[in-house]
């Protein structure tokens, strides 16, 4: 076959003719030779050389451009020393290569190109070098394997094959690497079946002549191969392992693993011995220190599945060896004897399961030594502080064993400060259960003393509550003394159940007057106004039943005038008022809703102003009716001076609101109709009472005014600054509410409407503002 012109690069060419002698044109024209050039026998001197010695002469002068020299030998199929001079490329580790590979992308080929062509590659030990690929590849060990066992595969060695599928799916440690031999162990396997089943639909059936006896006699010597059943056995076997060899990966990748040992043994299911060396194999493997998961749970199944067996003795061996472990936890050791002493009761052994308690929770005579954390400490030797382990103490005390017993189980785990509250509220209920009233009162005492708060809030309800129910009013100033005890304890806002609780006693059992103080205390002490009106309405209730009115209002009296919030003063003037109506004393329920107009903002308490409204056209006249609506629009004035202290973001929202009630409005121009509001008005927030009947009367210019009233207010006051005119519109008053001055009119009874007055009345405002 002639070779083109670019067969060999020119470079080459100039380096075979320094070599030789030989000019380049001859070098090109021995290139361009006939086949018999190209020939790798051997030539003379003078002869052209073969293409091969002219790529290793070349490689001498430039040795990176070896990977140029394997391509031309893959081209030309000269895979043994295409495999020899890529084995020297992997080998070499000055190697660079000049298209970018790296030394596993080479290695890979090297393994393709010995695997791909067994029966060309003798130059190389094919296996040495895909183990060593396998040691020093850890990402490609499935890949390496399945390219070893490819390897045997061509060449016909079908076990030395399964051999490598099997001792890769017993090394690998990713489940990654082991699916891929698998897979590829699954294929070969099912392949083999299928050319077998083939290859003997392909056979003549046996000839009919001959009776049994005789073929059974030549069986050996007329054996035409004929092994389906057996491969396809062999294929069963290995789809039913692949649950055991995965599950042996999963624990070569992490042996300290619990769940995966759980499991495993799980596998095993129908095969009693081989559960049992799976649980041996791994209460061996597993280390406490480096456990992943609840080593406890792994002996307690262990020791189980000997109990679910009916031995019972070999179970109890298997828990005595457990307790001797170090576990991470004390709570895990616990576990042990609380299963252990379990499994004794489902045995109706109760007097083993006790005796196992009682072993468990002994005190360690071995001192702690100075300096030494209770944490570094053996979990043997702090089982004793195992809450858990005294609690399951106590509950089969209680159950089995006897009143002094469970006693003792009690105060010890008192005295070892490791009870909790809910321990206490059971060890009283046992006490009280067996009527020993003051031994559980005893305990409450304990308890109390022992948790602070909030963990002794449900000791105290319970301790009350027990002695209330107990005692009643037999001993009652112990009674107080506890209630007293306990509100020292709870906080403000968790104490109103508290006082009303130590209330109502001193009304069953004690002094009114009593009940009356704890009252006023809780009204003091409660921090929420909900609670606060709560507690008031309570009050007033049990003080009208007990004392009457005069008791009722001196607490209204009091709550007003102390330093109560708004909206509670607010209520309890409501209520006082309404009081004071039934009671015909309309004056004094009036004077109420004047002191109590003051916290109540017209846009945010309408109810109080429509209540108020109510009142006075049922008990009121036109001039109280005149009294209220103004000092409702002094207080609506008076609320909304905070629009004048707002800041610039609110003063921004509110020129926004402005403007979208009145469409083609800007923001500017909202900000200066606010202002031009502001400068109309003269007075911040000021609300004009109006005239009745006439015309607006209009003021005169300062200074001209003739009918100007000067109000001699005793001592002189430094002079304030001028406030602006302000004008009285003219507002009608409604027609329902005046009707004795309709009357007045219809009948031609003057009705006096004095403006000098009205006037009067404002600069007396004025002067008081």
């Amino acid at each position: 076959m002639a070779a083109p012109d670019s067969a060999l690069p020119s470079l080459l060419l100039q380096a075979f003719a320094r070599q030789d002698g030989l000019p380049v044109e001859t070098a090109l024209r021995c290139a361009r030779h006939a086949p018999r050039a190209w020939s790798t026998e051997p030539r003379s001197h003078t002869a052209f050389p073969s293409p091969n010695r002219i790529y290793r002469r070349y490689l001498k002068l430039e040795a990176g451009h070896a990977e140029e020299y394997i391509e031309f030998l893959k081209s030309r199929e000269l895979w043994n020393e295409a495999a020899m001079r890529l084995a020297d490329v992997v080998n070499n580790d000055l190697f660079v290569s000049l298209v970018g590979k790296t030394k596993h992308q080479l290695w890979l080929e090297l393994c393709d190109l010995i695997t791909k062509h067994p029966a060309d590659v003798t130059g190389l030990p094919v296996d040495a070098i895909l183990r060593g690929g396998v040691r020093k590849f850890t990402d490609e060990v499935g890949r390496l394997w399945t390219s070893l066992a490819d390897f045997y595969i061509r060449r016909g060695l079908f076990e030395q094959a399964r051999d490598v599928y099997e001792e890769g799916m017993v090394s690998v440690i990713t489940v990654r690497d082991f699916s891929v031999i698998f897979d590829a162990y699954a294929q070969f396997e099912e392949s083999l079946l299928s050319a077998k089943m083939e290859a003997a639909a392909s056979l003549p059936p046996p000839a009919e002549d001959e009776n049994d006896e005789d073929a059974a006699a030549n069986f050996i010597l007329r054996d035409a191969g004929d092994d389906v059943d057996l491969r396809l056995a062999r294929l069963e076997h290995l789809m039913h392992r692949r649950p055991e060899l995965l599950s042996s990966c999963m624990l070569r990748q992490n042996p300290h693993n619990v769940a995966e040992w759980l499991k495993r043994v799980g596998l095993f299911d129908d095969d009693p011995t081989r559960q049992v060396l799976t649980f041996t194999e791994a209460v061996k493997t597993v280390s406490p220190e480096k456990a992943t998961g609840r080593l406890h749970v792994l002996w307690i199944a262990f020791a189980r599945f000997y109990e679910d067996h009916g031995d019972v003795v070999n179970a109890r061996v298997i828990f005595d060896k457990a307790t001797q472990v170090a576990f991470k936890s004390v709570d895990d050791l616990a576990a042990v004897w609380c299963e252990w002493a379990e499994m004794e009761l489902r045995a109706k052994n109760f007097a083993g399961a006790l005796q196992l308690m009682k072993r468990a929770t002994v005190v360690p005579t071995q001192r702690q030594a100075r300096g030494t954390k209770l944490e570094d400490l053996p979990v043997q030797q702090r089982l004793h502080r195992s809450l858990k382990l005294w609690s399951f103490f106590a509950d089969l005390e209680e159950s089995l064993g006897t009143l002094e017993g469970a006693r003792h189980v009690y105060d010890s785990m008192l005295d070892l400060r490791i009870a909790t509250p809910q321990s206490v509220l059971n060890y009283a209920q046992l006490l009280q259960e067996h009527k020993r009233w003051e031994d559980s009162f005893t305990v409450y005492e304990r308890g109390v003393n022992a948790f602070r708060w909030p963990h002794c809030k449900d000791l105290w309800l319970a301790y009350l509550a027990e002695f209330v129910q107990r005692y009643a009013g037999s001993k009652l100033e112990r009674t107080r003394d506890l209630y007293e005890q306990a509100l020292a304890v709870f906080p403000a806002d968790e104490a109103k159940a508290l006082y009303l609780a130590f209330a109502k006693v001193e009304e069953e059992h004690g002094l009114a007057r009593h009940a009356m103080d704890i009252y006023a205390r809780c009204a003091a002490a409660v921090p929420l106004a909900a609670d606060k009106l709560a507690v008031y309405e309570l009050y007033v209730q049990r003080a009208m039943d007990a004392f009457g009115v005069p008791k009722v209002r001196s607490i209204y009296e009091e709550a007003i005038e102390g330093d109560l919030p708004d909206g509670v003063v607010l209520q309890l003037c409501s209520r006082f008022a309404q009081l004071e109506r039934k009671l015909s004393e309309i004056d004094r329920a009036r004077a109420l809703y004047v002191h109590a107009s003051q916290f109540a903002d017209t846009a945010a308490e309408p109810w109080f102003w429509e209540e108020w409204n109510t009142f006075e056209v049922r008990h009121g006249n036109e001039d109280t009716f005149r009294e209220m609506l103004r000092i409702k629009r002094s207080v609506a004035a008076s609320f909304s001076n905070a629009h004048f202290s707002m800041s610039v973001p609110e003063l921004v929202a509110r020129a926004e609101a402005h403007a979208a009630e009145e469409p083609g409005l800007g923001a500017a121009d909202a900000f200066a109709a606010m202002e031009a509001q502001v400068a109309t008005t003269g007075l911040r927030g000021f609300v004009s009472a109006g005239v009745t009947g006439g015309t607006a009367v209009e003021q005169p210019a300062a200074g001209n005014n003739a009918e100007e009233i000067h109000l001699d207010m005793g001592d002189e006051e430094p002079e304030e600054e001028a406030e602006p005119d302000v004008q009285l519109e003219q507002a009608a008053v409604p027609s329902a509410v005046f009707g004795d001055v309709e009357a007045a009119v219809a009948s031609k009874r003057p009705v006096a409407i004095d403006a000098q007055e009205a006037l009067e009345k404002l600069a007396k405002r004025q002067r008081v503002e």
